[in-house]
């Protein structure tokens, strides 16, 4: 690892957006009233994926009701759930051509079943209007609510992902409401139901090399089978510092213990988010 820093590494650089291809995706996105990940989260991948035709939709609005310390979505008091948000997502695979998409959403601890059944509901659609599509579905912990989380489950995505985001010593201080031990037990949820579980965390925010294999061990344990390995990169000063900049040799170290211990995929790279090459991970 090198030490944090102004001044990116080198192996941080992208690309500016540009081409046919995203040009096509981002008015997909306008013209719709949609929201994506891919730009609240300031993902550095937008251009390679909008450029593929690809797009990590953001349903149940862009304002969450947590405030996690290294996420640059806006928090505050959500607007009412959408009951034209589903129809509208499905119409938008269709119009992009998508043989894989990512759905994803905000925290709405406000909401009595989290947005569970909003949930539900945009996975059928987007099946119902394009059955040929499969679907991954990036879901937060529901506050640990079985009920809710197999909603998600009963829709059937091929993908189901939760994020454990970092090591269990860190979770305190950069989820705001989240908790390791809930997180670990809906993957276990989600693994038990046969359907293909996902996670994924960040690294340079002050963990150990220790630390982050003992997660992937919990990881295992929980029975999850994909995991994605990225670098920490704070949205604006107001979130949490990076604290190292992981070498890309550090990474596939990282990705090689990972195989190692049984995952069946994983992808570790300084520009991996949880969506990256996520139709490799129908498995």
């Amino acid at each position: 690892m090198v030490a944090s820093g102004d001044h990116k590494p080198g192996w941080l650089k992208t690309k500016i957006p540009i081409g046919e291809g995203y040009t096509a995706v981002k008015g997909v996105v306008r013209s719709h009233q949609l929201h994506t990940i891919c730009e609240s989260g300031h993902c550095p991948n937008i251009g390679e994926c909008w450029g593929d035709g690809t797009a990590t939709f953001l349903i149940l609005g862009d304002i969450c009701t947590r405030s996690c310390r290294f996420c640059n979505t806006k928090t505050g008091k959500p607007m009412p759930a959408d009951a034209g948000e589903p129809g509208r997502v499905a119409r938008s695979v269709r119009l992009m051509h998508l043989s894989h998409c990512v759905i994803t959403s905000v925290n709405r601890d406000d909401l009595e079943d989290g947005g569970s059944r909003i949930w539900a509901e945009t996975i059928r659609e987007v099946r119902r209007v394009n059955p040929l599509t499969t679907m991954e579905t990036l879901i937060p912990d529901f506050n640990g609510k079985f009920d809710d989380i197999k909603r998600i489950i009963d829709a059937a995505p091929e993908v189901i992902s939760h994020n454990l985001e970092t090591v269990r010593r860190l979770t305190p201080f950069v989820r705001s409401r989240a908790r390791y031990d809930t997180s670990l037990e809906v993957i276990r949820w989600i693994s038990d139901s046969g359907i293909t579980g996902k996670s994924g965390i960040m690294v340079g925010l002050g963990e150990t090399e220790d630390e982050v294999i003992a997660t992937m061990g919990d990881m295992i344990m929980a029975g999850c089978r994909v995991m994605t390995i990225g670098q920490y990169l704070q949205p604006s000063r107001k979130h949490l510092p990076v604290a190292a900049y992981i070498t890309p040799q550090q990474f596939q170290k990282y990705r090689e213990t990972g195989l190692k211990m049984g995952f069946r995929i994983v992808e570790s790279g300084p520009l991996v988010r949880s969506s990256y090459h996520a139709r490799k991970h129908v498995i």
